[in-house]
């Protein structure tokens, strides 16, 4: 089969041309070795095409979380450094405000870098589950355990009711209950209780975490599991929910939000169906 060095010229540059970003239309429905090379060059320049699309979005979506990072570490840092320039010149009612203020604030950024590399291990696939039996109660003592100072600090007291036997990883599990509880702590004023409630339905066993702030308005519940968003409190980091929520569906789970409000505060439900 001859092919006419013209026609080979037109298809090279047509090949550039969708590489440097136009859409050109290299099919050919005609018979013959020409049309089916045509097809398949056609085929594989907009696979890389669109491969490059996608490693662009990925690329953006980096900088983004980078920038969302940064932002998030930022805020605690200026206010932590301008408390430390004050500190040596206020009085000592003072002092003892800003050292319990920067205590809560890198107790809260040191949860923030543990809980980035996690959700970066669910990011990358390499979460599995270890499946055993497990008490609530055991796992809201160890998911108690990181925030006992914040608790204080907030003088915050924990009410807990019931107790269930559930099917779950205790050490991821215990990972979710822990930021559901944090979330609870941040929505809740000084002095505030925190309910933890376990229970059994005919279709799941449950654990819920009620705060005793404002609640939560209908139309903000939607964003409550997206990354960086603000939390309830507006006072998070926006990736502790999503983490949690994660954790709970990779287990056959979900996560129930009741809003409250008029008096009652907002309840987080971790649902483990049957």
């Amino acid at each position: 089969m001859w092919v006419k060095k013209s026609e080979i010229k037109t298809l090279s540059n047509n090949i550039r041309k969708i590489i440097d970003g136009q859409e050109i239309d290299l099919r050919d429905n005609a018979e013959g070795i020409w049309g089916m090379l045509k097809n398949d060059i056609h085929t594989l320049a907009y696979h890389k095409v669109e491969e490059a699309d996608v490693l662009q979005k990925e690329r953006n979506a980096m900088t983004d979380t980078l920038v969302n990072i940064s932002h998030q570490i930022k805020t605690p840092l200026t206010s932590m450094m301008i408390m430390a320039d004050l500190l040596e010149n206020a009085p000592h009612d003072k002092k003892i405000e800003f050292l319990k203020n920067m205590k809560e604030g890198l107790v809260r950024m040191e949860w923030f870098a543990s809980a980035l590399l996690k959700i970066a291990k669910f990011d990358a696939g390499a979460v599995e589950f270890s499946l055993e039996n497990i008490l609530s109660s055991d796992l809201v003592k160890l998911a108690l355990e990181p925030f006992q100072i914040l608790l204080e600090i907030k003088n915050q007291s924990v009410e807990i009711v019931g107790d269930v036997n559930l099917l779950c990883d205790k050490r991821w599990t215990g990972e979710a209950l822990s930021n559901i509880i944090k979330n609870a702590s941040e929505s809740s004023p000084k002095n505030g209780i925190i309910r933890i409630e376990a229970g059994n339905s005919p279709i799941c066993k449950w654990i819920s975490v009620t705060d005793s702030g404002e609640g939560i308005e209908k139309n903000k519940i939607g964003s409550l599991f997206r990354r960086f968003e603000a939390s309830g409190s507006g006072k998070g980091y926006g990736i502790g929910l999503p983490l949690a929520l994660a954790i709970t569906r990779g287990q056959n789970g979900d996560i129930e939000v009741d809003g409250g409000g008029n008096g009652r505060g907002a309840t987080f439900a971790l649902k483990f169906f049957k």
